[in-house]
């Protein structure tokens, strides 16, 4: 005879088995570095070599997760960031890079620093199939979904940035002689191409060139002699190092032209404060983060949160712009694996990573906002001008939409 009851239990038993089966293969969508603790990331800074103080970035972002995880981490996981050190040479790049995947087996690689770094390890990087997001270079070749669909940008682009300074040029100062100070790599070359584009006809007007290596001492000599050429505008696309090294020696030999600065060497503690403020008088830059010396933001929530955070960063300047590129580098990962929810896989971090939309984070300056999407994966494409007036740079016009 049919027992009823029996039957009954077994289907029971078999239900249960089956919906914690399902429970435990939904817990299971998890990627290389993600346990139920503990998500991996990973990235390589220029902690030594010619440009090692803009490794504070890296640092900055570390800090920042530890603040995260002492608050709880990511739904219950604690971020681990394995930093390791590639002194701006994109040969140890690719070293420290396969050694982040194929032995710490981290999720994904976020904020790598460099153009000629990140593109060393980009084809690699997408043939294993791991993320690699948000990476610190202005270069338009991080923005191409159709052939690297698992590489993001993060900073807006160099070459819309050199546009903009063409763009002031051409409306404000129509008869300039041009001199240029240029980085020897994609760095430099897409800054200027962007100037030259903007600059249309007149970029004849630019009547001396110069460029240097990042293995250079120093830029004083080709700074000397770009001032003997008489030129009155002087577009400056260099590294932390060399920008101060070129605004102080400009200042010295008593050449006073309009000058552009690069974003990247916009920082107070590493490149302006070094250079003298004397010297920096009247410099155009632009930016996209708040600063905590901007007195019109002093009572700004964002930076107040900011402030809050470089307790974690002994030993920090809050005004140095790579602490403060780091926390925005950080804070726009964790609104990712937010998102990613308890699907951390990198296919869908990859699909977070690509679809944000009007994004204001506490670190972007009002009226800018991160903004992704399967066919753009540079997260931030605005600007807003700036020139350095007594000790601070001081905002001015509106927010510009990058080209």
């Amino acid at each position: 005879m049919f027992n009823f009851y029996k039957a009954s239990a077994m289907a029971a038993v078999f239900f249960v088995g089956i919906t914690l089966s399902g429970r435990a293969e939904a817990q299971s969508k998890y990627g290389p570095g993600v346990t139920d603790k503990e998500i991996k990331l990973g990235t390589t800074m220029p902690f030594s070599g010619p440009v090692s103080s803009s490794s504070f970035v890296g640092k900055a972002m570390e800090a920042y997760y530890k603040k995260v995880n002492d608050e709880g981490g990511i739904n219950g996981r604690k971020i681990k960031l394995i930093a390791y050190d590639d002194a701006y040479n994109p040969a140890k790049t690719v070293e420290q890079v396969r050694r982040l995947v194929e032995s710490d087996e981290v999720l994904a690689l976020i904020s790598p620093m460099g153009t000629a770094m990140n593109m060393a390890i980009r084809s690699y990087l997408n043939s294993k199939k791991v993320p690699q997001l948000f990476v610190v270079s202005g270069s338009p070749k991080f923005n191409d979904p159709k052939r690297y669909p698992w590489t993001t940008g993060w900073v807006p682009s160099n070459s819309s940035e050199g546009a903009i300074y063409g763009q002031y040029v051409v409306k404000n100062k129509p008869d300039a002689k041009i001199a240029v100070l240029s980085q020897n790599d994609d760095f430099g070359r897409d800054f200027l191409n962007g100037f030259k584009a903007a600059l249309g006809d007149k970029a004849s007007q630019i009547v001396a060139t110069e460029s240097y290596q990042v293995s250079d001492p120093t830029v004083d000599s080709r700074v000397v002699s770009l001032a003997a050429s008489g030129a009155d505008v002087f577009f400056n696309i260099t590294q932390p190092k060399f920008a101060a090294q070129a605004i102080r020696k400009a200042a010295q030999v008593g050449w006073k032209p309009l000058q552009f600065l690069v974003s990247p060497s916009s920082t107070l503690a590493t490149v302006i404060e070094p250079a003298g403020f004397e010297n920096a008088q009247g410099i155009i830059s632009s930016d996209y983060t708040k600063s905590a010396s901007d007195p019109t933001l002093k009572d700004d929530p964002g930076i107040k949160k900011f402030e809050a955070y470089v307790k974690y960063l002994p030993g920090a300047n809050k005004n140095d712009r790579f602490v403060m590129n780091g926390y925005c580098f950080a804070q726009t990962m964790v609104e990712v694996l937010k998102r990613a929810g308890d699907d951390l896989t990198r296919e869908n971090v990859m699909k977070q990573a690509t679809a944000i939309h009007d994004l204001q984070l506490d670190c972007l300056l009002p009226g800018i906002f991160i903004n992704t999407s399967p066919t753009n994966f540079v997260a931030v494409s605005q600007f807003q001008l700036m020139r350095f007036e007594g000790n601070r740079w001081v905002r001015f016009g509106q927010v510009i939409e990058g080209m």
